[in-house]
């Protein structure tokens, strides 16, 4: 059964933060708002916690999963970026936007696409979200929480609480949470592509 946590949005309290950093220690999947709907998030590395977000959203090998960072000074550690695309993203973080890049060596191959070698990254505008960054020292690896047959991502935390009670480890609500996914744009080739149009305004990448 999925622990559920209750944070303040503005000053999200501590001890329950650590409480979930301890879950995510100890190979936990939990699920927690943004600034664009919620998302499925486990540790850098967490190989049983990836194959748990395809099962619940019956995603495939070639799935690209997020590294949501707090900073974008911490991105040139897990991904690679020219002059261009390091100006390009600079200039759209924080934001609601996940762009697709060439990732490095810390990034473990599992959590790579398996023939592009890419993963995504994004930098949130989320105070829960940031302080739980904070709190556990690194990026959480992340897919948005989209069920299968669901029109629209889940937005909701004690809805997200009884329809995955069993599935996943915890719920972290902060009341707050955005509606709309992020603009997905692959910017791992020559020219970039918008993936998905979201909450970000693709104009500047088409």
């Amino acid at each position: 059964m999925a622990q559920y946590f209750d944070v303040h949005p503005q000053n999200p309290q501590p001890r329950a933060l650590s409480q979930i950093s301890h879950i995510l220690d100890g190979g936990g999947l939990v699920a927690y708002p943004t600034d664009s709907c919620y998302a499925l998030g486990c540790r850098l590395g967490n190989a049983e916690g990836l194959e748990r977000i395809r099962r619940i959203r019956h995603l495939g090998d070639r799935h690209h999963f997020t590294l949501v960072i707090s900073e974008f000074s911490q991105l040139g550690a897990f991904v690679e970026m020219d002059n261009w695309v390091f100006r390009a993203v600079k200039a759209a973080t924080p934001g609601p936007y996940t762009f697709i890049l060439r990732a490095t060596r810390e990034v473990p191959r599992m959590m790579q696409h398996p023939k592009k070698r890419t993963i995504g990254v994004r930098v949130p505008q989320h105070r829960t979200t940031l302080a739980l960054l904070e709190t556990i020292g690194q990026p959480l690896v992340s897919s948005t929480l989209l069920l299968p047959g669901h029109d629209e991502p889940l937005v909701d935390g004690w809805g997200i609480k009884e329809l995955l009670d069993h599935e996943i480890d915890a719920v972290l609500d902060s009341g707050d949470c955005g509606t709309e996914p992020t603009t997905v744009v692959d910017l791992s080739g020559d020219e970039p592509e918008v993936l998905r149009v979201g909450a970000g305004d693709p104009a500047q990448f088409e």
